[in-house]
């Protein structure tokens, strides 16, 4: 489609979209910019970043644990009580009161030495890590080809609206001149009323296509999270290179060993494989070691009234006390399972189950991948043939047309085989330009089944681009 085409489309189609520079952004600046803005890659790479602290966690249940308590406490208790003065004969309250306070510092080590389950949960952290930086590459690879089909869905929208606006400004030309002939007589008012009514489809189709285009906008903003005015459009001489190696098996089978999704998939396998010999790791013996020392401070002052034996009279004596006991402990902890009322029986049972459905979802990634890998290769190769075969239809549509306006001019042909004419041909340039983005989206999305989709693929495919 020609550039002018395209500015012409996008004008029009600016009044269902925000405001943006007038910049032209290639596939890679698309790209480049998806990978700073959108949510779903940063989501992608928060869990990543998530799920990979699973391996310290793990091997935290192996390392030592140490830790320290301090404590304060302090306690009074009072016991009144009363006695009578000999001498005088009086009541006088006696009675203790006695506070106390003490202070504690502990130290404390536990170490496991043999606990099967743990060893098993370290190994399976290293393939939930393995999982989570292959998800992430996953998303990354989802990443080029959301971004490459809103790009090309975006062009392809703009060459449908400049096709449509070029076929109104046709048929508006086309039906003045119908009105001028039907003045001085040379047709008849149906020849006039069939041009007008081609121009009214012709204005609701260009209407619909600046809806459409306004659409596939906001799916190429909600990517990146702004709007771009103008995208770097295939050359006209455009490269269609056949997949190599030419062999939709050999493409099978390096998916079968590449592909991303596939890969995860079998690490999961393997993960859920290991969750058996964690609960199975249920019924064996643990042994662990604690060790730990302690010292601690307590001070006590009692405070008594009581009746002096030798003078009877009351007196208070005060008793102060401190006692600072140091001490040290360890052990060795062996632990036997004997019943547990069948709940181990039961996970272990579960988790038999979730490693069947595992590879069952194994089975299925693994058929999904065949498909998509055959279906991808064979795109590639019939849209090269499509995008040739349209190519000449667009020519041969644009002769047709030229023919039938020449027979129109002279009076053989009527308004509606020129309106005909004119919608195979805008019909065929529309199915010719989404071909040539079928095409590279194949190219795209071939690699991606085989696993080796890389920013690489979207350098090459920009080559091809202006």
């Amino acid at each position: 489609m020609p550039k002018t085409f395209r500015l012409a489309s996008i004008a029009v189609a600016m009044t269902f979209a925000a405001p943006a520079a007038w910049s032209q952004e290639s596939l890679l600046d698309i790209y480049q910019r998806a990978l700073q803005n959108d949510p779903s890659i940063r989501e992608a790479e928060a869990n990543f970043r998530a799920t990979i602290e699973a391996k310290p966690q793990a091997r935290s249940n192996l390392l030592p644990g140490l830790s320290l308590s301090s404590g304060r406490s302090s306690r009074f208790s009072e016991s009144p009580s009363g006695a009578v003065i000999p001498s005088t004969g009086e009541v006088f309250g006696t009675g203790n009161e006695v506070t106390s306070t003490t202070e504690n510092l502990s130290l404390s080590l536990t170490q496991t030495i043999f606990d099967w389950g743990q060893y098993t949960q370290l190994r399976q952290a290293d393939k939930t890590v393995a999982r989570a930086e292959t998800d992430f590459e996953v998303a990354k690879q989802d990443l080029l080809i959301r971004v490459a089909e809103a790009y090309f869905n975006v062009l392809a929208a703009e060459d449908t609206l400049a096709s449509e606006v070029a076929a109104r400004e046709s048929i508006a030309r086309q039906l003045e001149q119908a009105q001028r002939r039907f003045e001085v007589g040379l047709i008849a008012i149906t020849d006039v009323q069939e041009s007008q009514a081609g121009f009214d489809s012709a204005v609701a189709a260009e209407i619909q296509a600046q809806r459409a285009l306004a659409t596939s906008q906001e799916f190429l903003r909600e990517i990146i999270g702004d709007y771009v005015s103008e995208l770097a459009g295939p050359i006209d001489d455009l490269p269609l290179l056949t997949p190599d190696p030419a062999n939709a098996e050999e493409w099978v089978r390096t998916a079968l060993r590449q592909n991303l999704s596939l890969i995860s998939s079998r690490i999961n396998a393997d993960i859920v494989e290991d969750d058996i010999t964690i609960q199975r790791a249920g019924r064996f013996p643990t042994l662990s070691f604690s060790a730990g020392v302690s010292d601690s401070s307590t001070d006590t002052v009692a405070i008594i009234d009581v009746l002096d034996p030798l003078t009877g009279l009351p007196t208070r004596r005060t008793n102060a006390s401190n006692s600072a006991p140091q001490g040290y402990n360890w052990s060795f902890d062996l632990r036997v399972p004997l019943f547990a009322g069948g709940l181990n029986s039961s996970r272990i049972q579960q988790a038999v189950y979730r490693h069947r459905a595992a590879m069952e979802g194994l089975e299925r990634v693994a058929r999904q991948t065949e498909r998509q890998t055959r279906d991808a290769y064979l795109g590639v190769i019939s849209e090269i043939s499509r995008v040739q075969a349209l190519r000449q239809s667009v020519e041969s549509s644009q002769t047709a047309l030229r023919a039938t306006e020449a027979g129109f001019e002279v009076g053989t042909r009527t308004t509606v085989d020129v309106l005909a004419s004119q919608d195979v041909l805008r019909r065929a340039q529309t199915n010719y330009a989404r071909s040539r983005y079928d095409y590279m989206l194949n190219i795209l999305r071939l690699q991606l089944a085989a696993g080796g989709l890389a920013i690489e693929d979207i350098e090459q495919i920009d080559t091809w681009l202006q």
